[in-house]
This record gives C-alpha cells, structure tokens and sequence, in this order.
C-alpha cells in the first residue's frame, strides 16, 4: 500500500466530511493506494457517527474509537501499531493542514530518502501572543537541546518510513518530538518541507495555555529518557557517589579537626548538618538509580488504552 493517512481527532464532526472529500480526490489524482485511520479520541460529539458514515461510502476509510480522552499521542501510538503504507502521513482533522500536500512529502520519502518529511508551518494564522511566539521558543529549545534542526517540531503534517513509526513509542504527550524519538531510535535524516497553515474553519483549539509547561517538560523528560531511560543508574549513580564523597569528606575533615585542632563538639557545627544532609541526598540518588534499574530491566509495556470500538482493522 502507497499511503497510510493517520488522523487523530477530538471533536471534530463538522471537518470530517470535508476533509475526507479532499483527501478522497487526491489519492483518486495521484492514483494512489491508501488507507485513512481516524482515530476518535473520546470525542463527545457525532465524530464516531460521522467515521462510520463515511466508512459505508469508503473502505479505506478505518476507526479506532477510544473509550476516554487519552491524547494526541496515544491516538498516534494506536494508529501506528496497525498502518501498513510503506509512507505514513499524520495529519490533523481541523482542515488546518491540507492535503495538497501529501504527493510532494511521500515524494521526499521515496525519492530523496528522508526517514522523516516534517511540516514547517512558516506562516500561520493563529494569534500570535498565544501560540506563535511560545512556539518559537518551543522549536528553539528543542533545536537546541537535539540538535535537530527543524523549525516547526509540533507540526501535525509530517511523512514517516513506515519502519520508522514501527519503531518508537509515543506516549505521554511526546507527540511533538516524534523527530526527537525518531533520531533515539537510529533514525537520523530528517527534513523539513515549508507546508500551507490554513485558517481554522470549524470548531475551535482543543490545547490550552497548560501546553506551553507541558511542551518544555515533555522536552527535558524526552533528552533524560533518550540518554538514560535503559541505563538510569549511570545518571542518579553518578550524581550520588558524588554527593556522598562530598559530605563524607566534609564530615572526616569535622571529626579530624574535633580530635587534633578544635575543641568544639561535631554536632554544633552548621557544616556537619551540611555534610550530613548531602550524604543522605546521595544515598537516596544511589537507591533512585537502582529502582530505575529494576524497572526499565522489568517494565510491562505501558501503552495500554481501553479501546470501545475499531472499524476495518
């Protein structure tokens, strides 16, 4: 199969309709085989209802219905379990990205050999004091910290391999750095392709102003994990030896003192609660790293959502 569509969504009957119709009449243009997984996120609108109207009229159109609000990256996590096209789109359901395109992003997929095609939204309609700027402090940090240089991480439009979405785990709300899971996974030519951003015709944003800790969060906890998440005792072990040499040195020096030069009593120095604080801070680092051992050597797969409905699947 040429494409696999993978559209997550909240809430979004009214786009539904429309957006299949152009997708519809650019696979049908290109000659394309394809398939459209829609996955409804807990919606508590008519989406589902919608899905499985146009699913009567389309058969490549398939559904995954969630039985609660999980996330956008859950939504991702499922759909890419279950898609099949050597070239995979994400996309979202508002009708902000356009199908358009999708030829040109599969193109630098197969042609250019690109593991990854992400969207750069380079102009846009959303407000600018909201969502504009706090993006570009967004991509810029995470430029910075990756060393991947995209300008729009969070960008719904992307092309994958399909081995690539085969081969990491989205959870969390690590959607926005696909790229950066990606290149932790081994994959590490990623480019970027200047995309339409249409204005919103439907509905409204589902993210509010929360996103914006989330995001730099999501970022810090995605570089630890990428570094560390199969060895966590080389990050907290590390860091508690070294605190406990610290306040053992600090506390050898305090009782040399008391015995050959000072008089007075250990305990009524402030630097021996000093020391004695660091040393239980490094003990209690050493005992974090090795329960992170034992939990990344024995962790049961996390990414269990309770599924109410699929559809063609």
């Amino acid at each position: 199969m040429d494409l696999s569509i993978v559209i997550p969504l909240f809430n979004e009957d009214e786009s539904l309709p429309q957006l299949m119709e152009w997708i519809e009449s650019v696979m049908l243009t290109n000659k394309f085989s394809y398939e459209v997984i829609m996955v409804d996120d807990g919606s508590t609108d008519n989406s589902w209802n919608v899905i499985e109207n146009l699913r009567t009229k389309n058969e490549a159109v398939k559904g995954i219905k969630f039985q609660r609000n999980y996330g956008k990256s859950a939504a991702l996590n499922e759909a890419f379990k279950v898609a099949v096209g050597d070239v995979v789109i994400t996309m979202d359901a508002d009708m902000q990205d356009s199908p358009d395109e999708i030829p040109e992003l599969r193109k630098m997929i197969l042609e250019e050999n690109f593991d990854i095609v992400s969207g750069w939204k380079k102009k846009r309609f959303d407000n600018k004091l909201t969502k504009n700027i706090p993006s570009k402090l967004f991509n810029a940090a995470a430029r910075k910290s990756s060393g991947i240089q995209l300008n729009d991480f969070n960008c719904g439009l992307k092309a994958y391999k399909n081995k690539v979405i085969k081969s990491i785990e989205v959870y969390g709300e690590m959607h926005r750095y696909i790229p950066i899971l990606a290149k932790w996974a081994g994959f590490r030519k990623i480019g970027e392709k200047v995309v339409e951003h249409r204005a919103r015709k439907y509905g409204v944003t589902k993210f509010g102003w929360e996103r914006f800790i989330n995001g730099f969060l999501d970022l810090f906890s995605i570089m630890f994990v990428g570094k560390f998440g199969k060895r966590p005792m080389h990050f907290f072990g590390l860091w508690g030896t070294f605190s406990f040499i610290i306040g053992f040195t600090i506390f050898a020096y305090l009782t040399i003192s008391k015995f050959f030069f000072d008089n007075t009593g250990i305990t009524q120095r402030p630097l021996f609660f000093f020391a004695l604080f660091i040393m239980t801070i490094g003990v209690q680092l050493f005992l974090a790293g090795f329960i992170g051992e034992l939990i990344s050597r024995n962790s049961a797969d996390r990414n269990n959502y309770l599924i109410e409905k699929k559809m063609g699947l």
